[in-house]
């Protein structure tokens, strides 16, 4: 059976005028309720401040979740937005997503990411049952997040080279195809990006509302065609070779792996990497905050990581990287510079 998953209602509204009366469980971070708190009331019952989404911890999360609760809310990123889907799905129970930034198009998704076997797997979970757009909030968040969304945008860049690499060696399935009407909708889109990136770095509402628009055509595209492959690539496994390699002693927002691994599937594909680089940081992401020796690492272990996880096939799959030209990579993308933690 094939289901297409909607995009979720979006309330535009301030906080402070959120009415909620079912009993509520929070799922949050620190920073981010220390932002929202003065302006949501919520009757809570329950909160907790998850900083990882591995799978059997969400099960115990949800398996724990006090009877008297009706609701759960997310008030912070991506990773809050996927933990209270999941239990929300898991507990049958609805969710709702409010962003202290446009961090991710996780907020508009049907699927959580969640951790297992030291990658990353998809649930479907269903769409959230709301989502609470406050630009007054959202607008004031730190620079390198408050727009960092940008990069899911940038990420049908490499995503689609990457799709198109493996359709031309047939290695592709037959539910993720190659779809040139898909992929030229997924380009228009991504075009886009370069246009608003510096807007949304400024916290400029204007500019903060057209990604959300753009969000939603992105996701509703992937919706569609019932996959993730025309924004899903070599920059995507790059992250998540990196999060295993830092651990959770040492995470890192999404966008801080996600933004350098642009970088090096656009190089590995031959692309001219500086108007995305540029397009990154006027968008406030952040470049520099893996150390050098640990990207030519990670770079090396990639097609390896790519193979034991059997990742969606790329050009990662047919890469032997030496040192030599990890470092190369490196040079060529800037993240030579980069200091590290």
């Amino acid at each position: 059976m094939t289901v297409l998953h909607p995009l979720p209602p979006i309330e535009i509204t301030s906080l402070n005028k959120v009415q909620e009366t079912r009993p509520t469980a929070l799922i949050t971070g620190e920073r981010s309720w220390s932002v929202a708190s003065t302006q949501l009331n919520l009757p809570l019952v329950v909160q907790a401040e998850p900083t990882r989404a591995d799978i059997s911890y969400l099960d115990n999360l949800a398996a724990n979740l006090p009877a008297e609760v009706e609701v759960v809310y997310a008030v912070g990123g991506g990773l809050v937005a996927d933990v209270a889907k999941y239990i929300g799905w898991a507990r049958k129970l609805p969710s709702v997503i409010v962003p202290t930034a446009l961090t991710v198009d996780g907020y508009l998704t049907a699927l959580a990411a969640v951790r297992k076997s030291d990658s990353v797997e998809y649930v479907t979970t269903g769409p959230a049952s709301r989502l609470v757009i406050d630009w007054e909030i959202i607008r004031n968040a730190p620079r390198y997040l408050r727009g960092a969304a940008v990069l899911e945008l940038l990420t049908m860049v490499t995503g689609l080279l990457d799709w198109r690499y493996a359709a031309e060696r047939n290695k592709t399935t037959p539910e993720t195809r190659f779809v040139p009407w898909a992929a030229g909708l997924a380009a228009g889109i991504a075009q886009q990006a370069f246009k608003i990136a510096a807007g949304c770095g400024q916290g400029n509402v204007e500019a903060l509302q057209n990604l959300l628009d753009l969000l939603c055509m992105e996701v509703t595209l992937t919706n569609l065609l019932g996959h993730n492959r025309p924004q899903e690539g070599s920059e995507q496994h790059f992250a998540y070779a990196m999060e295993q390699r830092l651990g959770k002693s040492d995470s890192l927002p999404y966008s801080d792996l996600v933004g350098p691994g642009i970088l090096i599937a656009a190089a590995l594909h031959n692309q001219d990497v500086a108007p995305i680089r540029s397009t990154l940081q006027s968008a406030g992401v952040r470049l520099g905050e893996l150390h050098p020796d640990d990207i030519v690492d990670t770079l090396m272990s990639l097609p390896e990581f790519v193979h034991k996880h059997d990742l969606p096939y790329t050009i990662l799959n047919d890469m032997e990287l030496s040192p030599e030209r990890a470092r190369e990579l490196l040079a060529t993308t800037g993240l030579d510079t980069a200091v590290g933690r």
